[in-house]
């Protein structure tokens, strides 16, 4: 019951009800990525292409969608990453979602966040004034 409620009153929770009958109806499983976000197209959009979209895993984070799948969502490439034989570089990081406002958000020395003091200032600064 939580999860229609959910579903019913909320967008930011995997995919609404609305969301559920489009892809009954028209949806085609095209795979799914390491996260465990869902990727379908089907029907046609405003520009005549065949739709794509996504239903998220949890919470709706656009940052949620590894490059690949990004890249195919957004019609850049035609084949998704579950066809391709795609072997990343040896430079190329996972991908990670946006950390912002988690625990494992970036904080810098002297955060008010972190216990850490702040650097001191080295007087290598000088502040612009208009007129200089």
């Amino acid at each position: 019951m939580k999860k229609f409620l959910l579903q019913f009153f909320t967008w930011w929770n995997g995919q609404t009800l609305n969301t559920r009958f489009h892809t009954w109806r028209k949806g085609e499983r095209v795979g799914e990525d390491e996260f465990g976000n869902l990727y379908y197209q089907g029907g046609v959009d405003t520009e005549g292409r065949i739709r794509r979209w996504v239903i998220y895993n949890g919470q709706s984070e656009a940052s949620r969608v590894p490059p690949g799948w990004h890249g195919w969502l957004h019609h850049k490439v035609d084949i998704p990453p579950t066809q391709e034989d795609y072997k990343p570089y040896e430079w190329q990081k996972p991908h990670l979602p946006n950390l912002t406002g988690t625990p494992a958000a970036y904080r810098p020395r002297g955060s008010v966040l972190t216990n850490e003091k702040r650097p001191r200032v080295t007087g290598d600064y000088d502040a612009w004034t208009p007129g200089d």
